[in-house]
């Protein structure tokens, strides 16, 4: 049955997951980075849920609420618990990102968390559409996207706090 539903899978899917896996390990290494292109997997996730999310399901538009409150939780955990100091190049617009194997961990928890669901959708889907597994898929999709968000705006402030390099005349 495993087999069945790997096979029916979409040929676009495992590309996705094959950029994921390499984004992931990219973050796992310490870089210089554009807060542009440290902006493209929060993108890329938040992309992801919100493509998952369904306001017309049983909790109607109570989902994005579990949602927020999912993100909000994690925004904050991230933003009070992170510790290393954000070394900023505000003359070449780049931060220091720490590598970590923690954004892939996430990554490959929301792709998981999306197949699953998809998965359950076809073979359970009395699960996937009550309200209990509503709120649970969907909080948890919040707190993935908290994570990245708040990372990301942890490096954002820390740019935005350097003074704005002078231009010699």
């Amino acid at each position: 049955m495993i087999q069945q539903i790997i096979s029916h899978t979409p040929t676009y899917v495992w590309a996705l997951l094959a950029f994921l896996l390499y984004r992931g390990y990219l973050a796992s290494q310490d870089r210089e980075i554009t807060l542009q292109k440290l902006a493209i997997i929060p993108c890329v996730m938040l992309g992801l849920t919100l493509t998952s999310i369904n306001s017309h399901g049983v909790l109607g538009d109570a989902v994005w609420a579990a949602w927020a409150a999912g993100a909000g939780v994690a925004m904050l955990l991230v933003w009070s618990m992170s510790k290393g100091e954000v070394s900023v190049n505000r003359a070449a617009g780049t931060v220091m990102q720490r590598g970590s194997w923690a954004p892939l961990m996430l990554m490959v928890a929301i792709f998981v968390t999306k197949y699953t669901v998809g998965v359950m959708s076809v073979m359970h889907p009395e699960i996937i559409h009550s309200v209990a597994g509503t709120l649970v898929v969907t909080t948890l999709y919040g707190l993935f996207n908290g994570v990245f968000i708040g990372r990301l705006a942890r490096y954002a402030a820390a740019y935005l706090r350097q003074p704005a390099p002078v231009v010699a005349l």
